[in-house]
Parts: C-alpha cells; sequence; structure tokens
C-alpha cells in the first residue's frame, strides 16, 4: 500500500500543478514523496515541519534580499546566520525536515533572487501553494491506500548514524554551514543561473552533515540522476509531437513513476536513489518542456552532467572540510588516527 500512497500523491500533485499551470509545478510532485516516504501513516508533525520550513524561510529570503541585496557583505551575514540556524536544526532529529527545506529552498531562492528575471514572488507563492496542497493530498493518499492493521510496522533503524557528544555535534553543524557558505558563494559569483537541479545537488549530497553519509549519498545521487534523465528521455521520444497531450503526458509520467515509486517504498538505498531519480525525472518534464516550443531533451542531458559535476565537486569540499575541522575542532585525548565522524 505504500507504494500505492506514494504513486498516487505525486501524480495527483504532477496533476495539480498543470491545471493551475505553476511554474515550479515539480515542487507538487515532489513534496508529498517526502512526507509518504517517511511516516507509514498521517503524521502530522511532518507536515507542519516541512509547511512552517517553507513558509519561514521563504519569509527570511525575502526580507534579506529585499534590504540588504544592495550590500553584498551584509546580506553575506545575514544569510551565513540563517543557515547556520538551519544546520543545527537538522542536528536534532525532530526537527530535522524543518531545517533542511529551509536550507535547500533558502540557499536556491536567495541565489537565483540576485538573477535578473527571477520572480522571487511568483516562486514563494508557487512554493506556499505547493506545501499547503501537500497536506490534503497526503490525507487523501492515507485514507484511499491505508496501511493494513494486521501488519506490524517494523521500527524505523537510522542507518545516518552520527554522534551524539557536543563535539561530534559541533563538527557537523560546521561541516554543513561551511559547505553551504562555499556554494552560496560560488553561485552568487559565477553565473549559474541555469543550474537549480545542481545547486539542489549540493545540498541532498550534504544533508548527512557526516564525511561517510555524504560520500555514499554522492554516489546514489548520481545513479538515481541517471535513472530518471533516462526516463525522462524515454517520455519525451515516446510521446514525440502527441507530448502537447496533457492526458497522455500525465499517463507518462505516472507509469515510469509507478516504477520508481516502488522502490522507495521498499527502503534503504533503493529508496534513496529512487527519489533521486524522481526528481530528475520531474524536474526537466516541468520546467524545460514547452509543448509545440520547446522539448527537454538537452535540458535533461545537461541536468545529468551538471548534476555529475556538482556532485564530484561537492564530495571534494567536503572531504577536504571534514579533515579540516577535526584537526580543529578536537576532543580531550583525541588525536589525528579519527578521519570519520
Amino acid at each position: 500500500m505504500k507504494t500505492m500512497r506514494i504513486w498516487f500523491g505525486c501524480v495527483l500533485g504532477l496533476a495539480i500543478s498543470m491545471i493551475f499551470g505553476w511554474s515550479y509545478g515539480f515542487f507538487a510532485a515532489l513534496l508529498p514523496i517526502m512526507v509518504l516516504m517517511k511516516a507509514e501513516r498521517w503524521n502530522l508533525s511532518l507536515l507542519v515541519q516541512l509547511i512552517l520550513g517553507i513558509i519561514w524561510v521563504t519569509v527570511q529570503v525575502t526580507f534579506i534580499s529585499g534590504f540588504l541585496q544592495p550590500y553584498p557583505i551584509l546580506m553575506t551575514i545575514a544569510f551565513g546566520i540563517m543557515l547556520l540556524a538551519k544546520c543545527k536544526a537538522m542536528i536534532n532529529p525532530k526537527t530535522y525536515l524543518f531545517g533542511f527545506s529551509g536550507l535547500l529552498v533558502g540557499s536556491i531562492a536567495l541565489n537565483f533572487a540576485s538573477y535578473t528575471g527571477f520572480d522571487l514572488e511568483e516562486f514563494n507563492i508557487t512554493l506556499w501553494m505547493s506545501g499547503l496542497i501537500t497536506a490534503p493530498i497526503c490525507a487523501l493518499a492515507y485514507f484511499l491506500f491505508p496501511e493494513p492493521e494486521t501488519e506490524q510496522t517494523a521500527p524505523s533503524i537510522n542507518n545516518d548514524t552520527q554522534r551524539v557528544d557536543h563535539i561530534g555535534m559541533l563538527r557537523q553543524t560546521a561541516l554543513g554551514w561551511l559547505v553551504a557558505m562555499v556554494a552560496f558563494l560560488l553561485f552568487q559569483f559565477g553565473d549559474l543561473n541555469d543550474s537549480l537541479s545542481a545547486q539542489a545537488s549540493i545540498f541532498i549530497v550534504l544533508a548527512p552533515m557526516t564525511l561517510i553519509g555524504s560520500m555514499a549519498v554522492a554516489k546514489i545521487r548520481i545513479t538515481g540522476t541517471f535513472l530518471g534523465c533516462l526516463a525522462g528521455m524515454i517520455i519525451q521520444l515516446g510521446l514525440y509531437s502527441w507530448v502537447n497531450n496533457g492526458i497522455l503526458f500525465l499517463m507518462a509520467y505516472a507509469i515510469a513513476a509507478g516504477f520508481f515509486c516502488h522502490w522507495i517504498a521498499q527502503g534503504t538505498i533503493k529508496s534513496s536513489i529512487a527519489f533521486s531519480a524522481m526528481s530528475a525525472l520531474t524536474v526537466p518534464l516541468t520546467t524545460s518542456l514547452i509543448p509545440e516550443q520547446k522539448d527537454a531533451f538537452f535540458s535533461i542531458l545537461y541536468r545529468f552532467s551538471s548534476i555529475f559535476v556538482a556532485v564530484v565537486a561537492t564530495s571534494i569540499v567536503i572531504w577536504i572540510t571534514h579533515h579540516f575541522l577535526i584537526r580543529v575542532i578536537k576532543a580531550p585525548n583525541e588525536n589525528f588516527k579519527l578521519f570519520y565522524i
């Protein structure tokens, strides 16, 4: 039933975004997956974290961009403080989703707000609407495809074990904050306004906040992106001149999503690969594909190449930053032979 819930949530979200013509409709398809893959039953806490995290960070970005954009140094300081708060929230499992959604959305929004032609107001409104419709979509998914009462749900095991001591938490926070600031400065100084997926990949790889976790996520991200891009190309080439037919397009997307949603429901590594594949499948088809005007073929190729470069570069920066931090932030009686958090 979990497969059906996830599949129903992402397809319904995409259908709603197509009906209303949202420019960033991929949020409506991907946000329900983030909630449905984490909880077997209705979980109000996850939804509140996600919605509040999105609304709060967009308000912060709007104020920072609106008042401090003429003053780059002050804007960088303010954004650095905001990022530090998000990284701190990610350390606590109870507020992890709030911190991660704020880190990801805030970094993308503020970077792209500095480019001419980017409509921050439209981005915020679309994101708010996508977050708000996630609650009824998830509620309907749990109602239509409930988890059988007789089935005992196994206790969730978090494989991304993290240090619980203060030194380990400090290193994790510092690692996340430093790498996030490097990414922010890179996108501020470089003309990378068409690399939204690459920027998102940086923070997805950074999400575990540990060296071992980030290296594992990097491999998963590249594999999932390849599979998702391949599925997107098959849809593009398969529909060909019929791609402007909304019903056929949605049916093709639903078929491709079904395979990945089945993997997501299985958990473990397959789940992470499938989620990356879903984002690689959804984003180009909802942002670059314009029926009878522009196809998404070259956008899909660019997406994979940019994500590959971003993931490899981020992994190198995380490796360097990690080894720097274990020499700067040390616990008593700790020597330099400790290489992993």
